[in-house]
């Protein structure tokens, strides 16, 4: 993963966040708590960066393509890195409301 994929600057155009929804993926918020109340995306899971790690398997089990949001791309960059690296189909979606704005309400 280049640098400027990890800070949100990534490649993943609308076409790919379009693509991946339409495959069912699941979007995961790393964003805190907090944060996620303020606004998220429609049916969106909430699973904060730091407890990725002992949640691998409980995101495993969703069986489904990822893409990973969160406030500016920089945590759903870890997020997506760190998923990937275990074996799970995940891109970085950035902004929260860069996939937002695809997901019928």
């Amino acid at each position: 993963m280049s640098f400027f994929n990890l800070f949100g600057n990534n490649n993943n155009n609308g076409e790919e966040i379009k693509s991946y929804l339409e495959k069912g993926a699941v979007v995961l918020d790393v964003r805190t708590v907090a944060e996620f109340d303020e606004g998220h995306v429609p049916n969106s899971t909430n699973i904060v960066l730091d407890t990725i790690p002992e949640r691998v398997e409980d995101i495993k089990a969703m069986n489904k393509p990822i893409i990973a949001v969160c406030r500016s791309g920089g945590r759903s960059g870890q997020a997506t890195e760190f998923l990937a690296a275990h074996g799970l189909d995940i891109i970085n979606g950035g902004p929260w409301q860069n996939v937002d704005q695809f997901v019928e309400k």
